[in-house]
Formats: structure tokens, sequence, C-alpha cells
């Protein structure tokens, strides 16, 4: 953990040279680990926009188990059953969206076997909260060990964007399968952040595979809600 307090600063206004497209979707469930399909769905969809890293590809998420919901366990062959209100969210550039939008709504995508067809997005500006949170950054095996060889590798590559970090807190190792082998993540929340560095690094994102749900940073409740986020728009 990195802990630094500081002043924050007030008085930005968020432009909207990269959005949130939120996409109501028609889809009763998919696989646990889908990222890598969903990404190359997108790709067939969208061919030649989301091989620059700044198209990010949400995976569909659901909550952890809690308060007596179990999520569902791959290992036993379960799949995640959709809501209704599960949206397919993806991050593109302002000048990308329309002819995103276009080119998706009411297409069917194919994820591993699944269809899920999207129908009309709306539009979210980010956010300049103070504390942010990315579920998933590709690490190494040592880093997936190691949290503070993460953390200081984050810090080395956000200083290198003109972010210095006060408060950063990293969170669970995961992986998702691809035909390449497995891809290793971390989670990891900074906290304290200012409203100009916040918005840039949602922007940007960091490391590689935006287009699998790497790097991609969410508005977040607070260190008292890790794990949580507030990208699921109801």
């Amino acid at each position: 953990m990195l802990w630094q307090e500081d002043n924050k600063k007030a008085g930005f206004d968020v432009d909207d040279s990269v959005v949130d497209l939120l996409f109501n979707i028609e889809c009763r469930e998919l696989p646990v680990d889908h990222i890598y399909q969903l990404s190359q769905a997108i790709h067939q969809a969208l061919p030649g926009r989301a091989e620059d890293n700044e198209l990010g590809v949400h995976p569909v998420h659901l909550a952890g188990s809690q308060n007596g919901w179990e999520r569902p366990d791959e290992s036993l062959g379960q799949n995640l059953i959709l809501s209704k209100r599960t949206k397919l969210i993806l991050r593109v550039r302002k000048e990308h969206q329309q002819d995103v939008v276009d080119r998706l709504h009411n297409i069917t995508l194919d994820i591993d076997g699944f269809e899920m067809t999207v129908k009309k997005p709306k539009v979210r500006k980010l956010r300049k909260d103070s504390t942010i949170f990315s579920r998933a950054i590709v690490c190494s095996e040592s880093e997936t060990e190691d949290e503070m060889q993460f953390l200081n590798r984050m810090q080395q590559e956000l200083a290198l964007m003109g972010i210095i970090i006060k408060k950063a807190l990293c969170g669970k190792t995961s992986q998702f399968k691809t035909p390449d082998g497995p891809v290793l993540t971390r989670s990891l929340m900074l906290a304290d952040m200012s409203p100009e560095d916040s918005v840039k690094l949602q922007q940007t994102g960091i490391g590689p595979l935006r287009d699998m749900g790497c790097g991609i940073f969410l508005p977040h409740k607070g260190i008292e809600a890790v794990g949580e986020s507030t990208d699921d728009e109801k």
C-alpha cells in the first residue's frame, strides 16, 4: 500500500473527448471467462477500430458472491446469467462514437456460441472522482506474488504520464484465457487523485489489452468498498 496525504483541487470541468457507451443488450448468459471472446466479436464488428488501444471493452460484470448469492463457478460449468439491466460498455473517443454506434446497433455478436444482440446505447461522460479503480491490469507472474513490485511499476509508469500517485491499494489477482495462454492481472485502486489526473487516467488507461478490459479505470466508492465500482449503470 502507498499512502500520502495531499490537498484536493477543485474547479475542473470534465471534457467529453472520451466517453463510455452503455449499450442495452439482449443476452441470456455468457461464460464466466468471456472477455477474450467478447473482444474478438467486437473486433469483427469494428474492424480496425479496436486495434489502437483507444477502444476499451469492459467485461460484462456481475457482482461477486455476497448476501447469500453465489457467483457462478466456471469449474462447475456454470455461466453468468444476465439480467435485462446488464449493459455492454465500451470506452471510446468522441470522434469515433457515432461510427461505433452505427456499426454495432442491432448487430448480433457470437461470443463463444452465445448470442448477444446490441441495442441503443446511453452516453456516459467520465467523472472526476478522486478514487478510481481498475479491475484488471496486466502483470507478470512475479507481480502476482509481490504486490510491491507491481505497485512500484505502476508508480513508475504513471510518473511517465505526469501522474504522481499518493494513495494506492492492490486488490486481487486473476487471469483470463486466450489462445496464447492465460493473461495474469491485478486490480488496483488509486485514491486522493486530482480531478485532472483522475480524468486523464480514465481517458488513457494503463498497460496493454484495453480491448480485453485491462487497464480501464472506473469511479470507485472509496477504500471502504474495495472490489465495488460504479460502472454498472442501472
